[in-house]
């Protein structure tokens, strides 16, 4: 029998969420626009990166790279330097997501 996935890996899949879903998390919308860089410190400690990194480009590729999420560097570079606080939430309720569903 032929291995046609590596083990670990994740089926092709998309962010949970939509990059302007505000709605869908409140709370991570009112936690963004009150501290903006704490926002990025949460992604980061959640990543286990630099703190830093988190409002980042790299952290939002890195993301989907681990979790075989679809797009681009160039469509993570639009999303972060057009909207950088609507790639951040979306990035935020995506790891809450998955931290709820067991598979983060």
């Amino acid at each position: 029998m032929a291995v046609t996935n590596q083990p670990g890996r994740y089926e092709p899949s998309d962010f949970q969420t939509g990059l302007c879903d505000f709605c869908d998390d409140c709370g991570t919308c009112c936690y963004g626009l009150c501290c903006y860089p704490c926002l990025g410190c949460s992604i980061a400690s959640d990543m286990d990166e630099f703190c830093l990194c988190g409002l980042s480009m790299s952290i939002r590729s890195v993301y989907r790279t681990r979790y075989n999420i679809g797009g681009s560097l160039c469509k993570d570079f639009m999303a972060v330097m057009c909207c950088p606080f609507c790639a951040t939430c979306q990035l935020k309720r995506d790891i809450d997501r998955r931290k709820e569903q067991g598979t983060f």
